[in-house]
């Protein structure tokens, strides 16, 4: 697997980081950064204790993540969520929830999969 068919498993749009970040060292240095990233994580927490600041403060950084790395699919869901979490529609984020972590888990599968079969420098 290559840094452009683990964009393309997981809805990233590889030509979009490419012009941003110009070398594929360096999108994969960022990449595998973002799968260490605990954002995901603590917005799920902060949401599930009903810190909705808290909740709003990670997926906002989430969001800002995938923004910057070209990670469309996950951007978009993060993005409404976002909106969701600063207009206290908090229903509408238990909604996006199981989207946002299906997202997700597909592609830190994708980033895996890229580190165990791709031809990289890390």
């Amino acid at each position: 697997m290559n840094l452009k068919d683990c964009y393309t498993a997981f809805g990233g749009d590889y030509e979009e980081v490419m012009s941003r970040l110009r070398l594929e060292k360096t999108v994969t240095k960022f990449l595998l950064k973002y799968s260490e990233d605990k954002s995901f994580f603590m917005f799920k927490e902060a949401f599930a204790r009903k810190d909705y600041d808290e909740a709003l403060r990670f997926i906002h950084t989430l969001k800002g993540i995938c923004q910057n790395l070209s990670f469309t699919r996950l951007y978009e869901c993060s993005s409404q969520i976002t909106k969701a979490c600063r207009e206290g529609d908090y229903q509408s984020v238990e909604k996006h929830l199981p989207q946002l972590s299906k997202l997700y888990d597909q592609q830190i599968a994708a980033i895996k999969a890229y580190q165990r079969q791709g031809d990289f420098c890390k």
